[in-house]
């Protein structure tokens, strides 16, 4: 995984110097005019209240003060990403209209490919990664299991009985549950959603018995009692949830999922411009502020250079191509 390469710099105040000092030295003669010239775009290609959605109306401000330009979050919900991503893809590529991406998108990639109205890889330019951090799983307190081989002991005993949630067929979370499945001979029923968020709600309301949530939004669920948290999907246990084992220590060898989120703008995007975005967005994550609201959370920042996080994605590609193939996970 790439380090954090963050400079340590806090306080919008020395952002905004910061700002003017890289608008001068990145933008090329051919660019007459300074960027940004308008307001921002942000879209986020699922449903309002998950992570996602979170992390963007957390950082968007910041970024509004350090470019002198309002960063509008736009929630395009729909065919797990699909229809986000492929309105960010047909934008201008002139830096006004960037995307949000997480795991789920390269995980889609693998159970989708070549049925996507996108490419990850030839559609857009990866400007930075922004978080990493684990799922949590957690229940409706209805559901009578207090740890993972309970869970596990009650979905054998009801077959098809216990229902998890996702942002979406072929999502990171809909794997998850997949994988957990299929490593433990489990029949576990997906039912999936336009997000996240509603995912989660339905999980608050008793309409489904669990989900595989992040946790920006099911930490504060976890405390008031709303929610019952068994174990985290990545190998380390969460600095915002210590007590929880993972799910692999549990005894369900081989199993582990870790979640990420990323900005990605149209393919025609100038390398200056993508240069001043990633400076941007990694200034913002690299303040005093943002890490310990993240940490706080159970979130890694990371900020990592155009370069990096396209490699990252790559990666993620093909890890999850063979997850897929080795799991016999079959997405309709």
């Amino acid at each position: 995984m790439n380090a954090p390469r963050f400079a340590g710099r806090s306080g919008l105040a020395s952002l905004s110097c910061f700002a003017c000092a890289l608008f001068a030295s990145a933008m090329p003669d051919a660019l007459a005019q300074p960027f940004p010239q308008r307001p921002i775009r942000f879209i986020i290609p699922l449903a309002p209240g998950g992570g996602v959605d979170i992390t963007a109306r957390t950082v968007a401000p910041r970024l509004g003060a350090l470019w002198g330009q309002t960063v509008v979050v736009d929630n395009r919900p729909g065919g797990t990403g699909a229809i986000g991503l492929e309105t960010a893809a047909r934008a201008q590529p002139d830096g006004h209209t960037i995307v949000m991406i997480t795991g789920t998108h390269t995980a889609r990639r693998a159970t989708h490919h070549g049925r996507l109205p996108y490419d990850l890889l030839r559609d857009f330019r990866a400007v930075t990664q922004m978080t990493r951090q684990s799922y949590v799983l957690v229940l409706h307190p209805g559901v009578a299991a207090k740890s993972i081989p309970e869970l596990l002991a009650l979905a054998k005993a009801k077959p098809g009985g216990l229902t998890y949630g996702s942002a979406g067929q072929g999502s990171l979370q809909h794997l998850s549950g997949a994988l957990l499945g299929s490593l433990t001979n489990t029949n576990l029923l997906h039912v999936a959603y336009k997000g996240g968020g509603p995912a989660l709600a339905d999980v608050l309301a008793g309409q489904i018995s669990m989900v595989f949530a992040t946790p920006l939004e099911s930490v504060p669920h976890i405390k008031t009692g709303r929610l019952r948290a068994l174990a985290v999907t990545s190998p380390k246990r969460s600095t915002a949830l210590p007590e929880l084992p993972s799910i692999a220590e549990t005894g369900v060898a081989g199993y582990e999922v870790t979640n990420w989120y990323g900005v990605l703008a149209p393919a025609a995007t100038p390398a200056a411009i993508i240069s001043i975005l990633n400076r941007g967005i990694t200034g913002v994550l690299g303040t005093a502020e943002m890490q310990e609201r993240f940490k706080a959370d159970g979130v890694e920042l990371v900020g990592s250079t155009p370069a990096e996080y396209q490699k990252h994605i790559s990666a993620e590609i093909v890890k999850w191509e063979a997850v897929v193939k080795k799991a016999g996970i079959q997405v309709d």
